[in-house]
């Protein structure tokens, strides 16, 4: 999927909402777990529930490696069911030496027909390249995230600047807008103008809407660009709005009162 084409789904939807398939079998409604299949039957119902609001679905890919071989295959049948037209992100945050990042890339990229993963750039340029050999396949780097760890590193005063600020200036050297994004934490969102000013046309990931507190509105103001330039991701409040059986009726009304929100905000900053 093009930039052109991201941009004219979010257009297109009124919505710049990315669902995190973050799919805790302890967590689905108990009435799913005597099912061959629990873990794809949730995803599949709140795929269908929500397709129309969101641009994007994230599974994050700890919830499927934790369960084994099942895990992976529900894995790759969620994927396999999502419409085409909707962009996909392996919550992956990989990042190791070129080869065996190239192996990871063709794992996400071939076998489970991914658009994006998100890649951990602490390792360098050698860490990140093999994932942008893949044509037309988009690679979303860890920038500045909601965790209180921020602080440790990412927040570090380098010589010239904070190291998060280090990895967007230094990762612009090896791919452009179009193909690479940055994932930077809504509670983070007092940084979100300067990182705008180092990026301002790449599309940024940005998780913690929702359960962890982030503004909305506060990430549109300082995040939004001219194409839009956001995918807003919500997880826990979207998949587990309710326990019962009307689980993906109530992940419906959540989504759509997070599209109607971001609809107001398209019009009032665009």
């Amino acid at each position: 999927m093009t930039y052109q084409d991201l941009f004219a789904r979010i257009k297109k939807k009124r919505s710049f909402l990315c669902i995190g398939l973050d799919t805790d079998l302890q967590k689905i409604p108990g009435h799913l777990r005597g099912m061959e299949d629990p873990v794809f039957e949730f995803n599949k119902r709140i795929i269908d529930a929500t397709r129309d609001l969101c641009i994007a679905y994230k599974p994050n890919l700890a919830f499927y490696e934790a369960l084994g071989p099942a895990g992976l295959a529900s894995l790759k049948k969620t994927i396999d069911y999502i419409p085409d037209d909707i962009f996909t992100i392996a919550d992956a945050k990989r990042g190791d030496i070129g080869n065996t990042s190239e192996l990871y890339a063709k794992a996400y990229f071939e076998m489970y027909s991914f658009d994006a993963i998100t890649v951990n750039p602490y390792m360098g340029d050698d860490s990140v390249k093999p994932f942008l050999n893949f044509k037309d396949k988009w690679v979303i780097l860890l920038a500045l995230t909601s965790s209180s760890g921020s602080r440790d590193f990412q927040l570090l005063k380098a010589p010239d600047a904070e190291l998060y600020k280090m990895v967007i200036m230094r990762s612009k050297l090896w791919a452009g807008p179009e193909r690479l994004m940055y994932v930077v934490g809504a509670t983070q969102s007092k940084h979100l103008k300067a990182i705008r000013e180092l990026a301002p046309d790449h599309f940024l990931l940005i998780p913690g809407v929702g359960a962890q507190g982030g503004s909305l509105e506060e990430v549109v103001k300082y995040g939004m660009n001219k194409s839009v330039g956001l995918i807003v991701n919500s997880s826990r409040s979207i998949l587990y709005a309710s326990s019962h059986e009307n689980f993906d009726s109530a992940a419906r009304q959540k989504s759509m009162e997070i599209r109607e929100e971001m609809e107001k905000l398209m019009d009032k900053y665009i």
